[in-house]
Formats: C-alpha cells, sequence, structure tokens
C-alpha cells in the first residue's frame, strides 16, 4: 500500500490526520496517507511533527521516498518514541519552511522563462535556488535577469497544476526542460505546472508552488558561475 499524497492535490495542506500503516528496519514512519512532501525533484523533504492521539509528538526531520514500495517514509529525528502501527496522528508540517520552498521552486520556473537554454541541473532552498544551464553561446546579464525576474513577480501571474497523461507527454517533448532528470511519473499521470495561463512557462514538474507569482517576493540573481566548459549556474535568493 502506498501513502496517498495530499500535497499532490493541495500544496496549501498544513495537516491531515493519518495511521500508522508501518515503522521499517530504519525507524523510517509510514502512514496512509499525508501532507509530508519528499524529497524529489531538487526540493528537500518536508519537516515538522507527528502529534499522537491522547497526547506527546514525535518530530520528523525529513521526508523521502522509499524506492522499493513506493511508500513515502517519514525520518523522525534520532531519540524518540515511535508511534506503533494503527496509532493515530496528526500530521504537521513546518509550514513556514515549506511556504519558502514553494515560493523559491516556483522563481526557478520563472528562471527557467527567461533563460532558454537546457536545464542540467538545480536545487531548490528555503533561502536560495540555483539553475544549471547548458547556455553554449547565450550570455546571461545579472542585473538584467534580476529585472525581468522582478517584473515577473511583480505581475501576479496565476499559477496552475494539472494532470497529462504519460502518452501525452510523450508526444510533446520539448515540454521537458531537464537534460538527465525525468518528470515524475505516478500511475500513468505526469504534473504540468503553468504560469501565466502557460504563457510564461509550461513544464512538466513533481514538486510544490505558490498559487501566483507575487506570492513568491521579490528576488536578486546572486550570481552567475561557470561550472564546466558551456555550464552556466545561475543563483537566485529573496531579496527581502
Amino acid at each position: 500500500m502506498t501513502t496517498a499524497e495530499l500535497f499532490r492535490e493541495d500544496a496549501y495542506l498544513r495537516e491531515c490526520d493519518a495511521t500508522v500503516t508501518a515503522v521499517n528496519d530504519l525507524d523510517g514512519i509510514i502512514l496512509d496517507q499525508t501532507v509530508f512532501y519528499p524529497l524529489g525533484g531538487g526540493q528537500p523533504g518536508d519537516s515538522g511533527v507527528l502529534k499522537l492521539d491522547g497526547g506527546g509528538e514525535v518530530r520528523v526531520a525529513t521526508t523521502v521516498y522509499d524506492r522499493d514500495s513506493g511508500d513515502i517514509v517519514h525520518v523522525p529525528n534520532e531519540g524518540q518514541t515511535l508511534p506503533a502501527p494503527g496509532a493515530r496522528v496528526r500530521a504537521v508540517i513546518d509550514w513556514d519552511r515549506r511556504h519558502r520552498l514553494m515560493r523559491m521552486h516556483s522563481a526557478m520556473h520563472l528562471i527557467c522563462s527567461l533563460v532558454p537554454c537546457p536545464v542540467t541541473g538545480g536545487q531548490v532552498g528555503d533561502q536560495k535556488g540555483r539553475l544549471d544551464f547548458d547556455m553554449g553561446e547565450y550570455r546571461a546579464d545579472k542585473e538584467a535577469l534580476s529585472k525581468d525576474l522582478n517584473a515577473l513577480v511583480d505581475a501576479d501571474h496565476p499559477v496552475a497544476a494539472r494532470w497529462i497523461t504519460e502518452d501525452e507527454l510523450d508526444a510533446q517533448p520539448d515540454l521537458v526542460r531537464t537534460m538527465s532528470v525525468q518528470p515524475p511519473r505516478s500511475q500513468g499521470r505526469v504534473c504540468l505546472i503553468g504560469i501565466g495561463g502557460d504563457a510564461i512557462d509550461l513544464q512538466p514538474c513533481g514538486g510544490t508552488h505558490v498559487a501566483t507569482t507575487g506570492e513568491i517576493g521579490p528576488l536578486r540573481v546572486a550570481k552567475i558561475e561557470s561550472k564546466g566548459k558551456q555550464n552556466k549556474r545561475v543563483q537566485i535568493v529573496f531579496d527581502n
């Protein structure tokens, strides 16, 4: 039985009731459903707390996928008493951290829309993020990129998710911007993230995002640096 991923349908869910279905050999806690996003697509796994029926709680340090079972594993801080299978809990994410990750992940999609080059890597952080591009002869200017990035934020474009089939994605390979990582596929479906009614950016992504670009807040391109002969790394930070 795989964990129901409530964050896929609503990234703004902060908590949910759940039942512990298992505790694995590494003390990872598996629930029947969760709001905790697991590490993937360059976005860190959520942290937070599992509040136990009858009192007490278990702090969750991070969240990951079990590659064999497909379950989502809530990794507890060390030295805690763990709930037994069948226990009822209230799963509560660290919302402030998650929201910063949602803002930064959405900002990285905006960078993709401004740099017309294939993506070779990336990492989402709760204070800064980076995208690596195979830029070739293309030259990106830090100040101009910062200006254009904030203009997209200030325009408050809608950010919307929708699902297509794997066959539909395979028929539109240009939607995939990443060169080395394939988008996550779930039960024959792929999630697309569109910005500005798809006019600003459209690409498959399994991460969590804000509802409008205005929610991201001010940004700054901190640096653009070479990472190889053609590979360039663009780092962005919150500018507040």
